[in-house]
């Protein structure tokens, strides 16, 4: 009996969890535009847009001119969290997106699709539109 138990045990420390990749680091956006510095933010991951490739209408220092809140069309893009509340389950990421040209925030997912390339998905109710972000040079 024992012996059945050591093997089981032999078993499972073999096969690895599923767990996220980490998805830390800087990424240029699917669109080409913008880097985004994805790090920890608390407990959770969130990421920033680190600059532009493409500059904005207003230059670099564009406004959320676009954002649905009043309040906040005031503060500047670069620097701004695009990616919020991220935590980690099974082999992807959960949290949200904020698109700065529609001012719409999007349930999100990413998961890491090599070393270099993260699938980026926002969703509005079960409408998706996926991007695939290239890792920064």
């Amino acid at each position: 009996m024992k012996r059945a138990a050591a093997i089981v045990a032999a078993l499972f420390a073999c096969v690895p969890l599923s767990a996220a990749e980490p998805i830390q680091g800087r990424w240029v956006t699917g669109e080409k535009d913008a880097v985004v510095a994805i790090a920890p933010c608390g407990p959770k991951l969130c990421g920033r847009i680190d600059r532009f490739l493409v500059a904005p209408p207003k230059g670099v220092d564009q406004r959320d001119v676009n954002n649905k809140d009043p309040a906040l069309r005031n503060r500047k893009l670069l620097g701004m969290a695009i990616l919020s509340e991220f935590t980690e389950e099974s082999d992807l990421w959960r949290g949200t997106i904020y698109d700065p040209k529609s001012g719409k925030t999007y349930r999100s997912v990413i998961r890491r699709k090599g070393a270099n390339v993260l699938e980026v998905k926002g969703c509005l109710g079960p409408f998706c539109q996926t991007q695939t972000w290239q890792r920064a040079r």
